[in-house]
């Protein structure tokens, strides 16, 4: 197994910290009820609008995005 293969446990540094800023800038507008679990997850049209932010939080933001991705592909 190369490197490459664990690049999620080094890309996610701070858990959470998205949410805790969607949560606080958009409130309860920012979440919806995932089909699955009924758990409140973060909706695809704030995670595209933050993620053509730039520093951190746009990061993280696209980082969500790639990580819904990936575990569509299943």
């Amino acid at each position: 197994m190369g490197k490459d293969e664990y690049w999620i446990q080094e890309a996610v540094q701070k858990k959470g910290a998205l949410r805790s800023y969607v949560k606080r800038k958009y409130g309860k507008r920012g979440f919806t009820k995932s089909p699955k679990t009924g758990k409140p997850i973060i909706k695809k049209k704030v995670l595209t609008k933050l993620a053509k932010k730039p520093g951190k939080i746009g990061q993280r933001a696209r980082c969500a995005l790639t990580l819904r991705k990936l575990s569509r592909r299943r």
